[in-house]
């Protein structure tokens, strides 16, 4: 089972920048397609939906409301998946979670970004 450890969130203004990082230790890293989630801790059930995707061999994958200002990347050596975040927006605001996709590992607790107006 791997373990995902996600970092970096915090509270920026509208317009700004964060980086999140998202360790996964185990076997299997490296060979996985890796995605960030998104979701809303306030409102339980409710489907994370996925927001940046990114494949064995590099190739990425946006959700069209973050396209241009998000970029997904990984550092297989690290096992570290990572998320740049630009020009944010108060609608960013959500709790961001990593996992491989389809998400087969228990989710980790993930890391609140919270963007004000």
């Amino acid at each position: 089972q791997v373990q995902l450890v996600e970092s970096g969130g915090g509270l920026v203004q509208s317009g700004g920048s964060l980086r999140l990082s998202c360790t996964a230790a185990g076997d299997y890293f490296s060979s996985q397609t890796m995605a960030w989630y998104r979701g809303d801790r306030q409102v339980p059930g409710k489907a994370r939906e996925e927001v940046a995707t990114i494949d064995s061999a590099g190739y990425t994958n946006y959700r069209d409301s973050v396209k241009g200002r998000f970029t997904i990347s990984r550092d297989n050596a690290k096992e570290t998946l990572y998320l740049q975040m630009n020009d944010l927006k108060p609608v960013d605001t959500a709790v961001y979670y990593c996992n491989a996709r389809p998400a087969i590992w228990n989710w980790g607790q993930g890391t609140q970004v919270t963007v004000s107006a």
